[in-house]
């Protein structure tokens, strides 16, 4: 064995630890053998005193004789809803050793969003997506691993770490294969729950190996016992030794520490004191031990309690209060006694199962003042009402308005960091308090902001109370309008949201106000498919919209919102183009729709962009949707925003004729849409129906089919409006996989759908032209009317790419010199167009009905110019065949 204590034999926690000792020795030395070896994770598991903590102490000692550089944490029980806590002690040694440039040039990119969550630097006004700050995480502690190599990180206790350390920490543990370094990690199984219990399951999952460390045998336990009192001890004492103890090793070293100090003789006889002496070293017996060392160490070891396993002298004494000197005393009594004992960063108590026994046995009233006291203390230290958030969550409900000013404050510091679980908590709190009338709808409203991405439902029953409530200003009123229909939109409420909206406008005079109410109306009705009068809707938009300047930004989102809608219905692509620019600023988002920007919902931005590319303005769509990613990134939100914004920009690829790049964007997307929940979400259908388009274009249709299939791209569908229509490419998809008839009816279905709601860009959905192909042979009437009426539209929308697709459709029903003089018709439009692809597949098609080679070169090298694998072995085929 490894450690000894006072009194003789070796520390009990290692006993019988030999195989696992052997896995660490193992380990540490893979990663002290070569910079380049991959990363370890290491999980041991087990009940209280088990010996987890030991183990894990002796991982470190292991590592620090090769050398390596070792950062320790700790979660504690009464400071699990600290944000980040654990992460931020564990990377303490790295940080404090930098200057403010060396940290910036370090974290990079990340500063500003994992800044914050490690406290190195102060929040900005923004609200960072939680899943961009552990990716900032991970990153930062990835570039601080490669400098510090070899690296240990130990995390103990992790059943106690907080919620946001535990995401980190699953994610952390995915990357490890590619790092050098060492990850090990002590909890007790059944303490987490919720996400907590989710994130820890996923690195016990990771581990390798994942142990549950088991209790002492009974011959362990007699060793241990004769290492410490001496080989006179007798058997029936040392198996009553194992039986009272359960074999659990630190109450075994308790209890023999017990013996050693009274006169009780390790013999037969001696069983009935044996009982009774681990009794008082334990539970109540515990508590009187430390009464028995005095008034003043009792409350100087309950203030240490309230702050958590580790504390500073200062700050424990602040809570009674007591003079220094006297808490100084205090805690060397406390050591002597085995309850705490000196740490890295001041004192903490020589096993958690100590401050948690302590910490339950005060009454609640006490245990409440003290975290009054605590809040109070940590607050007048400077470090803020965030800080002070886990003892301000205790204190009794006493209708205080400093208390609930304190909690708002502390939710908007949770939220500056990327930590809205938490904040929602001292809301919530801050209800029970309860608020002040005047403040109470404000806190309603806030707690409904703050779960607006995570819990719709919970959203709609806080902003609803917030409504019936006074307090909430008239801008104010009308945010948390807009907010409430989007929770009921989100919440597959369309028509309820609908209502809030029509009953707030009806209330407002003609302005500003009303105007976002009615733009929010009609958003919402623009991207349901279901709704009943869509014509009728376009009429009263184009009304509403049809005067409007843009001088402020509702008049703007009604322009923008007037420009889809026209778009959609393939009305003049000019009209659509000017509607647009007028929504701009000269040329750019106005302030207030930025795209982080948290008035108007994104969905607007994303329309603004959709109407640009679908108008053959695919510079201005590819700007505003490349500035989209850039903001997203910058401002750390890497949840859907994001997820959309790279599906959006990999569509304009798409039309540009860039498919690899389109592919690779849309790919990205999905990633970023599957960690925001698996499959089933708007977003998955509408990164995977751009993807599969992109496929379908680059001849890739069993790729398509595979995403299909993944993401559940199949009837029925939702009720969301897909760019580019979801069943016009669904129906794409089944004739290029051979299933003609059940293509045949997507497109039928489709036609009639989309007939329904007057949307009749043909570039947007394209379902006339893969269905009149699709009937050529069988119905060549019903083809040539379908083309022909999607000429029709397609004239009037006017760009080069809508004339010159539905021209190459009508070339493919031609024959004869007719089809070519078409086909050379196709070429000239799509040449003018900004769609290379298009473009290539009319060189392609023209080049083969005249006979002409060199139109079919001119194809070929368009197509593999865009990543149209299937488009270049056609035109390489015809070329061979020559």
């Amino acid at each position: 064995m490894t450690q000894g204590r006072p009194g003789g034999g070796a520390w009990a926690p290692l006993w019988e630890r030999e195989t696992e000792l052997a896995v660490i020795h193992r380990a540490v030395a893979d990663l002290c053998s070569d910079r380049t070896h991959r990363g370890g994770l290491l999980v041991f598991s087990g009940e209280a005193g088990i010996g987890k903590t030991a183990l894990l102490a002796e991982a470190r000692r292991i590592a620090r004789d090769r050398s390596a550089a070792v950062w320790v944490a700790r979660g504690g029980e009464t400071v699990k809803e600290v944000p980040f806590k654990v992460v931020r002690q564990l990377l303490q040694p790295a940080l404090i050793s930098l200057t403010p440039e060396e940290t910036r040039e370090y974290l990079g990119d990340w500063y500003d969003i994992a800044g914050p969550a490690l406290g190195i630097t102060e929040p900005g006004s923004g609200r960072p997506d939680p899943q961009a700050v552990c990716d900032g995480l991970v990153d930062v502690v990835t570039r601080l691993a490669r400098v510090h190599w070899p690296l240990v990180l130990i995390v103990d206790d992790a059943h106690w770490a907080d919620q946001e350390t535990l995401r980190w920490l699953a994610a952390f543990a995915e990357k490890l294969d590619d790092l050098p370094v060492l990850l090990v990690v002590g909890h007790r199984p059944g303490e987490a729950g919720g996400d907590s219990a989710v994130h820890l399951a996923a690195v016990r999952s990771a581990a390798r190996p994942a142990t549950v460390l088991q209790a002492l045998t009974p011959d362990a336990a007699a060793g241990l016992t004769r290492a410490t009192l001496g080989e006179h001890a007798d058997a029936p004492f040392c198996r009553e030794v194992w039986a009272v103890t359960g074999g659990n090793p630190y109450e075994s070293v308790e209890l023999l520490a017990k013996v050693q100090d009274s006169e009780i003789e390790p013999v037969e006889s001696s069983a009935a004191a044996l009982r009774d002496l681990n009794r008082s070293a334990r539970g109540r017996g515990l508590v009187d031990r430390i009464q028995e060392l005095g008034t003043d160490v009792a409350q100087f070891v309950r203030a240490a309690a309230i702050l958590g396993s580790s504390f500073s002298v200062e700050l424990a004494a602040s809570l009674i209060p007591m003079p220094l000197a006297v808490a100084e005393r205090c805690a060397e009594r406390l050591a002597a006694a085995r309850i705490v004992t000196g740490g890295e960063t001041g004192l903490e108590f020589v096993h958690p199962l100590i401050a948690s026994e302590v910490y339950r046995s005060m009454p609640p009233a006490t245990r409440t003042a003290f975290h009054g006291r605590a809040a109070w203390a940590v607050m007048d230290s400077g470090r803020g009402a965030a800080a002070a958030s886990p003892h301000l969550l205790e204190v009794i409900p006493d209708d205080d308005p400093e208390l609930v000013t304190q909690l708002r404050q502390a939710a908007t510091e949770h939220l500056a960091t990327g930590a809205p679980d938490a904040a929602r908590r001292c809301l919530e709190r801050a209800l029970r308090e309860p608020p002040r009338p005047g403040v109470h709808a404000r806190v309603l409203y806030e707690l409904g902001c703050a779960t607006l991405l995570t819990s719709p439902a919970t959203t709609v029953r806080h902003l609803r109370e917030a409504l019936s409530l006074t307090g909430l200003g008239p801008e104010l009123r009308v945010d948390a309008v807009c907010r409430l229909s989007q929770a009921l939109v989100h919440n597959d409420e369309l028509g309820e949201g609908l209502r809030v909206i029509d009953e707030e406008a009806a209330r407002l005079p003609d302005g500003t106000a009303r105007l976002r109410l009615q733009a929010v109306h009609f958003m919402w009705e623009g991207i349901h498919a279901g709704e009943e009068d869509a014509p009728g809707r376009s009429r009263r938009l184009a009304a509403l919209a049809g005067p409007l300047t843009g001088r402020d930004n509702a008049e703007r989102a009604l322009l923008i919102l007037r420009a889809f809608d026209a778009m959609t219905r393939g009305e003049n692509a000019e009209e659509v183009v000017e509607l647009c620019d007028r929504a701009l600023v000269n040329g750019r988002l106005a302030p207030g729709l930025g795209w982080t920007d948290t008035e108007w919902s994104f969905e607007l931005r994303l329309m603004l962009g959709s109407s640009y590319a679908f108008a053959d303005r695919l510079d201005r769509a590819e700007s505003l949707f490349s500035e989209a990613v850039k903001a997203y990134e910058s401002a750390g939100w890497s949840g859907g925003h994001l997820a959309l914004a790279h599906a959006f920009l990999g569509y304009v690829h798409r039309r540009r004729g860039r498919l690899r790049d389109a592919e690779k964007s849309l790919r990205e997307s999905l990633r970023l849409a599957d960690r925001v929940g698996q499959g089933g979400l708007p977003m998955h259908w509408e990164a995977a129906s751009m993807l599969i388009d992109t496929l379908l274009a680059r001849g890739h249709a069993e790729e398509a089919k595979a995403v299909a299939d993944r993401y559940g791209f199949a009837p029925p569908s939702a009720s969301t409006i897909y760019v580019p229509d979801a069943m016009s490419v669904r129906g794409r998809l089944l004739l290029a996989l051979g299933h003609t008839e059940d293509g045949l009816n997507e497109l039928e279905a489709t036609a009639k759908a989309l007939t329904a709601r007057g949307q009749y860009n043909t570039v947007l959905a394209p379902w006339a032209y893969d269905l009149a192909r699709a009937l050529a042979h069988e119905d060549p009437r019903r083809a040539a009317d379908l083309v022909g009426d999607a000429r029709v539209q397609a004239e009037r929308f006017g760009t080069d790419t809508a004339i010159g697709e539905a021209v190459r459709c009508a070339a493919g029903l031609a024959s004869g010199t007719r089809a070519v003089a078409l086909y050379a018709k196709a070429v000239t439009y799509l040449e003018a167009s900004p769609c290379a692809y298009e473009h290539a597949v009319a060189r392609v098609e023209y080049g083969i009905a005249a006979g002409d080679v060199d139109a079919v070169q001119h194809g070929l090298a368009l197509a593999r110019a865009c990543g149209a694998d299937g488009l270049a072995a056609r035109a390489e085929r015809e070329l061979a065949g020559v």
